[in-house]
C-alpha cells in the first residue's frame, strides 16, 4: 500500500513498493492546478513504512529494506539517492499515512465528450449598399459614381464619363487639363487638347 506525507504549502510526497523498487511521486499546486513528478529507485522490498524527516537542507526520506537503509533527498522538484547515511539527530519527523494509490495510478479524468455542432440560420444575401451623402458629395457604387457640387464621375454602366447628355445636365472636362468644355466643344479652350 503507497503512502503519503503532506510537506506543507500544498506540497505532497508519495511513496509506494512495488516489485523490490520504491516509486517516489512529489505532487503540487492548488485543485485545478496540479503538478507532479516521479522517480522509481531500485531498493528492494520494504520491512517498514518509510520515514520522513526535514532538516535543513530539505526532505528525507528513509526506506528500510532487507538490503538496508536507503535515504532519498527531496529539494524543491529534485530528488537524489544518497550515498551515505544522514545524520538525522536535529531532523524533524514527518508524519506518514497510508493511502490506497498514488496521484499516477488514480483513476484519471473522464474524456471530454465532442461538441455538438451548432445549428446555424442560413445567412441573406448581402443588401446592395446605400449612396452615400456628406455635404454636396454623393458616392454610389452600380455603376461607380461620384458628384460633387456640378461635378460627375461615373466608372461602368452604360454611359462613360466623356459622353454628352442631351439634357444638358451632365458636365464634360477636358481629359488632358481637366478644364470644364461645353458638350458641343471639339477642341478644349484652356490647352486645345482636341475632344473625343
Amino acid at each position: 500500500m503507497p503512502y503519503v506525507c503532506e510537506l506543507g504549502t500544498g506540497q505532497r510526497v508519495y511513496l509506494d513498493n512495488q516489485g523490490g523498487q520504491t516509486l517516489i511521486t512529489t505532487a503540487s499546486g492548488a485543485p485545478g492546478q496540479q503538478q507532479q513528478s516521479s522517480s522509481g529507485f531500485q531498493t528492494g522490498n520494504w520491512t517498514s513504512p518509510p520515514s520522513i524527516y526535514r532538516t535543513g537542507n530539505g526532505i528525507i526520506l528513509k526506506i528500510e529494506t532487507a538490503q538496508g537503509e536507503h535515504f532519498v533527498q527531496l529539494q524543491g522538484s529534485s530528488m537524489s539517492v544518497m550515498g551515505q547515511t544522514p545524520s538525522l539527530g536535529s531532523a524533524q519527523q514527518m508524519s506518514v499515512q497510508q493511502v490506497s494509490s498514488t496521484p499516477a495510478s488514480s483513476p484519471s479524468m473522464e474524456p471530454m465528450k465532442p461538441m455538438e455542432p451548432m445549428q446555424m440560420e442560413p445567412m441573406q444575401p448581402m443588401q446592395p449598399m446605400q449612396p452615400m451623402k456628406m455635404g454636396d458629395m454623393e458616392m454610389g457604387t452600380n455603376p461607380m459614381q461620384m458628384r460633387m457640387g456640378n461635378m460627375e464621375m461615373k466608372m461602368g454602366g452604360s454611359s462613360s464619363s466623356s459622353s454628352s447628355s442631351s439634357s444638358g445636365g451632365t458636365r464634360r472636362f477636358c481629359n488632358n487639363c481637366g478644364a470644364s468644355v461645353k458638350p458641343d466643344d471639339r477642341f478644349c479652350g484652356s490647352c486645345g487638347h482636341q475632344l473625343n
